[in-house]
């Protein structure tokens, strides 16, 4: 039976969403009394790095082409195209790192005014999130064969064929049997739903409890919609698995152990949130670190342990260890087996963009000293950002690591009072101390009453 017209939802060519995202984000956000705005300025370097997106899908093309005419001619046209847009995608990050930066010094900051009011703002938003979700589950064709952007991390693989398994047993207890594939394809989509879903309402809290305005949140939610990034990555659900719970940790920012198990969630699941952890624990110091460190701690060790357990009771001898171990994407010493600008670049250039790299996150743990909300989002952009220049895996295509962060550093008001509490002296921890320390510490006797 042929599907009814009415459901036959497909998003325009690339291109298209390109510059309909572009005039409509113009249309909603831009003030157009006050063209010489950061404001504005940020709106539109939102959309510095499509290009290079559009680039890749060219270089993709005249691939395919190549490979199925065997012509010489088309395989150099598309090695051009690849290095120069991932050169594209690592000069637009570099602005975006520049800019992370500068705004740690931004303190005055003008209320977001859209173009339209907030519960248009949020139908717009609500809107293009089902257009999004109706593209992400509609099956094609070509679906099965539909390429991988990037390498998955094992603990999130491992997520994904959990659900896989949950969907399978539910349908053999009911008597409908569904192929693998099928399995596979609607576990996937509904796992990458769920996390957009979650990033959505994220930065909708964030605009309402700590910006203080419910218009930048419906704002932030409504730009993550629309610009293209998300739409091309809608399905890789592994993009924005980990930034689900960053959004979140950064919500919980004033809970210093409820924010360190969302981070260390997301570093156990993947590895690039591990290196925020110097970074918010400057962020907490004197200020719950203790408490935070240790639910960073125990979170990732148990993501990271359940995960090594499944993988050696299906792994034999532990090849699956193994193999996530040797994974030569995150070691800048290592010559690079993945696709990205190193494939035609000399590796040795990764290592002292590594060790750059290490020296930034140490300057952002120390500096400043005393930090605030507005310090946390964008020296976490910044680190996420940074990451991409010596990533050997496709580094430059992983916008959605950042994007919520993007959206918060354009939209955020002045943050300068937001930190986190200091440590009540009746804390609950010191309370469990308290009550442990009176109850192994030595009994003294009691003097005996004069007498009279």
């Amino acid at each position: 039976m042929e599907p009814s017209i009415f459901l036959d939802f497909n998003l325009p060519t690339a291109a298209t969403w390109f510059y309909f995202s572009l005039f409509l984000t113009v249309a909603l956000f831009f003030q157009f009394t006050r063209l010489l705005s950061i404001r504005n300025l940020d709106l539109l370097m939102l959309f510095l790095l499509v290009p290079g997106f559009l680039i890749l899908q060219e270089a993709s093309k005249f691939d395919a082409v190549s490979r199925s005419l065997g012509s010489e001619e088309l395989t150099r046209r598309a090695v051009r195209e690849r290095t120069l847009g991932y050169a594209w995608l690592l000069v637009g990050s570099l602005y975006w790192f520049v800019r992370a930066i500068v705004d740690t010094a931004l303190v005055r900051r003008p209320p977001v005014t859209a173009n339209l009011n907030t519960p248009g703002l949020a139908w717009l938003a609500l809107a293009l999130f089902v257009g999004l979700t109706a593209v992400a589950v509609r099956r094609t064709p070509d679906q099965a064969n539909q390429e991988r952007v990037g390498t998955r991390p094992v603990t999130i693989e491992q997520v994904q064929e959990t659900a896989t398994a949950v969907v399978q047993q539910a349908q053999s207890t009911n008597g409908h049997q569904a192929s693998a594939v099928t399995v596979q394809f609607w576990a996937e989509r509904g796992l990458a739903m769920i996390c957009h879903a979650a990033v959505l309402i994220g930065l909708l809290m964030i605009g309402w409890r700590h910006f203080g305005d419910i218009t930048t949140g419906v704002a932030a939610a409504a730009l993550y919609t629309l610009v293209p990034y998300t739409a091309y990555h809608i399905g890789q659900f592994y993009h924005v698995w980990p930034t689900a719970f960053l959004v979140w940790a950064i919500f919980c920012y004033r809970r210093p152990m409820l924010a360190g198990w969302l981070l260390g969630l997301a570093a156990g699941s993947a590895v690039f949130p591990a290196l925020l952890f110097p970074l918010w624990f400057g962020f907490f110091s004197r200020r719950g670190a203790a408490r935070f460190g240790l639910a960073f701690l125990l979170a990732s060790a148990s993501s990271i342990g359940v995960t090594a357990l499944v993988l050696m009771i299906d792994g034999p001898t532990g090849q699956g260890i193994v193999s996530a171990l040797n994974l030569t994407h995150w070691k800048p010493w290592a010559p690079p087996t993945t696709e990205s600008i190193w494939s035609g670049t000399h590796w040795a250039y990764r290592l002292p963009l590594f060790v750059l790299f290490i020296g930034f996150l140490v300057s952002a743990t120390i500096w400043p000293t005393r930090k605030n909300l507005s310090h946390l989002i964008a020296q976490s952009a910044a680190i996420l950002v940074g990451i991409q220049f010596w990533h050997a895996d496709r580094g430059g295509l992983y916008v959605l690591w950042y994007l919520p962060l993007l959206l918060l550093i354009v939209l955020r008001p002045n943050l300068s009072a937001a930190e986190p509490p200091p440590i009540a002296p009746g804390s609950v921890l010191t309370r469990l101390a308290g009550a442990a320390w009176r109850r192994v510490r030595p009994v003294q006797d009691q003097p005996n009453p004069l007498a009279v």
